[in-house]
């Protein structure tokens, strides 16, 4: 990798660069569990600490555009990364594999789940991943936030987004916020004004999947794939906000699901790797069968594919001018805040007794001291989960 003005250049495109895209992003699919913050921890210590595709500030700044736009934070990330070092190919690629390990677990769980009425016991599961990925995304912070500070003007933003989280201000409004207050700040001391598709399930026919029985359900699948395409397109924020828009639209609305229904298809989400977007698979198993699983996939993440694709080829163009430098710099530090304040609320709920916190600890020695790949730390996390239940 070559720098030039501050921006990352990946080696030249190729199929090789792709294979490379398509491991990485498969190995994230499968191991990539704890949401938003923990997923972007891996990937940053995949492609930025091991593979050396791109810097830490570009990394940084990848998360600050991709908090401004619709969609799941780090499905797009990971797109992201494809794109620069695979183009348009490992764009699509990319998010594709990282999507498609997530969307086939939770299929395999929604007909267990609607064939027999119970999905397998994962708390185990858990118990022991949970504690490792408190280190993996506690490592991640310490590396980004050393990069993005890089004054007490935005430590004290970050701090100021840490808090406002904590006590429950939204988290759009604090992205944009901070990065308004830098802008604005910067602006009043300079003594110049600021100068002004290839997607999962592709293979099969979209137009056979609209005209599809559902099964007998009464559910419209155009209709279901508007409404999940909808989702995709305008939500922001975390998997609270996206379960008011299920409940709104499939529970009051159309009456296709119910309460509880959602409520498990929402744990689901949570319990696998991959990301937390993937509820739709389940919503849309639930209410009308394997078409209603793939078009639900498809409709909420195909917006994604688009924005990052749009967005993608701007985001070397914003260090370049003073106002939207300080814009980035602004989101970047009100994303690192947001992230410490989730780290702690993740932390509450993972490190509950000794052994939990002794496995937090022994992976955070692992991962930093020894650098141990961290998608072996959750592996062995959920073997020793497994192990403590079994035992006391």
């Amino acid at each position: 990798m070559v720098e030039t003005n501050g921006q990352p250049l990946t080696a030249s495109v190729g199929s090789e660069n792709l294979g490379e895209v398509a491991r990485l992003a498969l190995k994230l699919g499968f191991t990539a569990f704890g949401g938003p913050a923990a997923h972007i921890a891996m990937l940053r210590e995949e492609a930025v600490n091991r593979r050396k595709w791109l810097s830490e500030a570009y990394f940084l700044d990848l998360i600050g555009a991709t908090n401004l736009i619709p969609g799941p934070n780090s499905t797009e990330m990971v797109m992201h990364i494809g794109r620069l070092r695979a183009g348009w190919k490992g764009l699509v690629v990319a998010g594709s594999l990282f999507i498609l390990p997530a969307a086939s677990i939770v299929l395999l769980l929604a007909w267990l789940y609607v064939d027999y009425g119970t999905t397998p016991e994962l708390e185990w599961l858990l118990y022991g991943i949970k504690p490792v990925i408190i280190a993996v995304v506690a490592q991640a912070l310490w590396g980004l936030g050393k990069t993005a500070i890089k004054s007490p003007l935005l430590a004290a933003v970050a701090v100021l987004a840490l808090t406002l989280y904590l006590l429950g201000f939204n988290e759009i409004a604090i992205l944009f916020g901070g990065a308004a207050l830098i802008w604005l700040i910067r602006s009043f001391r300079s003594v110049r004004a600021p100068t002004m598709s290839f997607v999962p399930f592709a293979g099969l026919p979209l137009s056979a999947l609209l005209t599809a029985q559902s099964g007998g359900s009464g559910v419209n699948l155009t209709t279901l794939f508007f409404q999940f395409l909808k989702i995709g397109s305008v939500l922001y924020g975390s998997g609270y906000v996206l379960l008011a828009f299920l409940r709104n639209d499939f529970v009051i609305r159309y009456e296709w699901i119910t309460d509880q229904q959602l409520l498990d298809a929402v744990a689901i989400g949570q319990f696998t790797p991959g990301p937390v977007f993937t509820t739709a698979t389940f919503v849309g198993y639930v209410a009308a069968g394997f078409p209603g699983a793939v078009l639900a996939t498809l409709g909420i993440f195909l917006p994604s594919f688009l924005f990052v694709a749009a967005l993608h080829p701007l985001i070397p163009h914003l260090r370049k001018y003073p106002w939207t430098s300080a814009l980035l710099d602004g989101v970047n530090v009100a994303a690192i805040g947001l992230m410490a304040a989730v780290t702690l609320e993740l932390g509450r709920d993972a490190l509950v007794d000794w052994q939990t916190v002794a496995i937090a600890i022994v992976a955070a020695i692992l991962l930093i001291r020894f650098k141990v790949n961290s998608a072996w730390l959750v592996l062995g996390g959920g073997i020793l989960g497994f192990v403590i239940e079994s035992v006391f």
